[in-house]
């Protein structure tokens, strides 16, 4: 049973910084067999993807309100995905997933994450950005 945990959430002022992280066990395969992403729901508002990064870390993806201050990394030593944040805008307020997807062909890894479909959840981090 695979099992994500998020951290690293948290309150901080407009142009500040977070790093959350998350850690996954419980793989049937290798952690390094499967991409990751990162996801988003403020409330009221429908989930949304953010990053997603794949299986070597060599192929990485954002939405567009993510480009320029958002970095997504993975250490698969430590079976740790990794968000980088900066420069955060209140509207960047929202509840936190990380997801992972066994990996297959970059264009269906993406599809997958635009779509919110990936397999295995985790419960999230909340991160706050106040003016």
């Amino acid at each position: 049973q695979v099992q994500l945990v998020e951290s690293g959430g948290g309150s901080v002022q407009a142009g500040g910084s977070l790093r959350i992280s998350c850690v996954g066990s419980g793989y049937s395969y290798s952690y390094d067999s499967y991409c990751m992403g990162w996801f988003r729901q403020a409330p009221g508002k429908e989930r949304e993807g953010v990053s997603v990064i794949s299986w070597s870390g060599s192929n990485t993806y954002y939405a567009d309100s993510a480009k320029g201050r958002f970095t997504i990394s993975r250490d698969n030593a430590k079976s740790t995905l990794y968000l980088q944040m900066n420069g955060l805008k209140p509207e960047d307020t929202a509840m936190y997933y990380c997801a992972a997807e066994q990996t297959r062909p970059w264009t269906a890894i993406t599809k997958m994450w635009a779509s919110g479909t990936f397999t295995y959840w985790g419960q999230g981090t909340q991160v706050t950005v106040s003016s």
